[in-house]
């Protein structure tokens, strides 16, 4: 084999977060590379290091890789190289420091590891670098909502799913042992295949995802009579407990502006409003699923007031017909580092493999790519097919709400349908659960199904 100077360099970087599968795919790139005769060093940091001017001699920054270094963690979750959302695309400066960096390391190949962010730092080098450095970009998110061909997950979904799967389901055991309502929140910024993945498999009682709201204004308010109507109709079915889960993308539905304006002061008991270097609100700064837990909780205590007064009963005398412990709990963090299931231990396997023979190939002297695979087939994406020069972004995948699928979801959810509103058993049935007449009803609900 030739010695280390002769070697062709091959440099791997990771941002964004974490995801199940990272060191899958980086092990799979090292083994592959060094046995087709590259050297193959391991970015640390996504591209804090080289943003700031990165020393390849400091091993905190800089991690040579050998086969005996990766092939342990290739099943293991979590990332040996770290991760970052360092936005070097930002500044010219910082772009300059990136390119820079890589010619120090003797970079002439470069394996991005990410999602749409990433995908676009990767883009940016190649282009850059006028030829200079091949790039291969493999899509990484848990949300699924990277353009990747029909029924093509990105790495990393399917372990998150299996993962939330699991703590949903016990956690809906604890809802029908202790008759409580769970509001879960899953990642998913902009869109809502986990959450739908995981209260679908896990027969939640209802989940609520953002792309289902399209063309209505999504406020809190309309968030949490969602959950309402849920709660009146499991009632009416004798029911008192029950498992929402909620897609976090449906803050960014309701924006920053509008959470402002609609909680004012109140904003403070739920975290701060921030953004990361790509502009994104930092979602895990907000309280989501308590702040919807508090709307819900106040206008069930609405409800059961109206009724109380149109009683003529006193506050004494009074039993709240809704009234139910509620307990929010954030899906997120905890799935992220899972150690890949078999489907993504191979999945990763093939992308990582995929990235270095496409790197060799004569394509790539001609484009920077996204690496996937259709119908078990290498298909390498150029940069710019799958990124909108406008947003600088990818083009997300969002679930489709016309589908069998999606149509399937929500015919096994508990939720308030316009059948419920035409047939009066069972809009009788709703609002005396609620302590309603039916008009009253049809007043205060109808419009969730219109």
């Amino acid at each position: 084999m030739a010695n280390s100077t002769s070697r062709r360099k091959l440099a791997i970087v990771v941002g964004g977060g974490p995801a199940p599968g990272i060191n899958g795919v980086i092990s799979s790139v090292t083994i592959e590379a060094i046995n087709q005769g590259f050297e193959v060093f391991g970015v640390r940091d996504g591209f804090k290091y080289l943003v700031a001017g990165i020393n390849p001699d400091d091993p905190t920054q800089v991690r040579h890789l050998t086969i005996p270094d990766v092939a342990p963690h290739y099943q293991r979750g979590g990332s040996i190289l770290g991760t970052s959302r360092t936005n070097p695309t930002k500044k010219d400066e910082d772009m300059k420091m990136v390119l820079a960096g890589l010619e120090k390391l003797g970079t002439e190949y470069l394996v991005t590891i990410g999602g749409d962010d990433t995908a676009f730092s990767g883009s940016q080098v190649y282009a850059r670098a006028g030829g200079k450095i091949r790039v291969a970009h493999v899509p990484k998110t848990i949300d699924n909502d990277l353009p990747l061909p029909p029924g093509i997950p990105t790495f990393g979904f399917e372990t998150a799913r299996h993962i939330g799967v699991e703590l949903a389901r016990n956690i809906k055991e604890d809802a029908r042992t202790t008759t409580r309502w769970y509001i879960l929140v899953s990642m998913g910024r902009a869109a809502g295949h986990l959450a739908l993945g995981i209260g679908k498999a896990s027969a939640a009682t209802v989940t609520v995802i953002a792309e289902e709201l399209r063309g209505k204004k999504v406020n809190l308010d309309l968030i949490a009579d969602l959950i309402i109507g849920s709660m009146i109709k499991r009632k009416a079915q004798g029911k008192g407990y029950g498992v929402v889960v909620l897609a976090e993308g449906l803050l960014e539905a309701i924006g920053a502006d509008a959470l402002k304006a609609d909680l004012g002061d109140r904003m403070n008991m739920y975290g701060t409003i921030e953004e990361d270097d790509f502009g994104h609100l930092r979602l895990g700064e907000i309280e989501f699923g308590r702040m919807i837990r508090h709307r819900v909780a106040q206008r069930l205590e609405d409800i059961s007031e109206a009724a109380r007064v149109k009683a003529g009963k006193t506050a004494k005398e009074w039993k709240n017909p809704l009234k139910s412990t509620m307990i929010d709990k954030d899906l997120g963090y905890e799935l992220r580092c899972a150690d890949p299931v078999p489907f993504d231990a191979e999945y990763t396997r093939n992308l990582g493999y995929g990235a270095v023979k496409f790197l060799m190939s004569e394509e790539a002297d001609r484009v920077g790519a996204v690496i996937s695979f259709v119908g078990e087939k290498l298909v390498p994406r150029p940069f710019q097919e799958m990124i909108d020069p406008k947003t600088k972004k990818m083009r997300p995948r969002l679930v489709d709400v016309e589908s069998q699928s999606f149509e399937c979801a929500r015919r096994y959810m508990i939720r308030l349908e316009p059948g419920d509103f035409t047939k009066p058993e069972s809009l009788g049935k709703l609002a005396d659960a609620a302590r309603m007449t039916p008009e009253e009803f049809r007043t205060r609900f109808e419009y969730l199904v219109r």
